[in-house]
């Protein structure tokens, strides 16, 4: 159930503002943590493709070249995995400035504040996403 909120804007959460600003903080340090670790993905990913042009006599050994392809497919999974929970939680801040944070999208009611603060960027409460299995 919608209620207005002081500013006039209709608050789908059912968090107070200064909850959302709690949860504010808990996105921003693993976003700030994401990103770091994207940025050094990336460079591992760079450096990677810039060794593997490289002729050197390890590189010719089959045993050597696989490991290193399967060392670069692994880090590229990283990277877009990565990238895609930073996507997450701007979705999430999208959500505490919409005043729509905190709502189940499936059950349309509040997801606990435990399940928040260990996962920020859920959309989802823990009966709904027991349900998916």
């Amino acid at each position: 159930m919608a209620k207005k909120d002081t500013n006039n804007e209709t608050r789908i959460s059912p968090y107070t503002d200064e909850e959302l600003e709690y949860f504010r903080g808990i996105i921003l340090k693993k976003r700030e943590a994401a990103e770091e670790e994207f940025e050094t993905l990336q460079k591992t990913l760079r450096d990677n493709m810039e060794n593997s042009s490289d002729e050197s006599a390890y590189s010719f050994h089959m045993a050597d070249a696989g490991t290193d392809a399967q060392e670069r497919e692994k880090t590229y999974m990283l990277f877009n995995r990565t990238r895609k929970f930073i996507k997450y939680l701007d979705d999430a801040m999208k959500r505490i400035d919409n005043k729509t944070y905190g709502v189940c999208k499936v059950t349309g009611k509040k997801i606990a504040k435990g399940r928040l603060e260990a996962v920020p960027h859920t959309q989802l409460s823990i009966d709904a996403k027991l349900k998916r299995r």
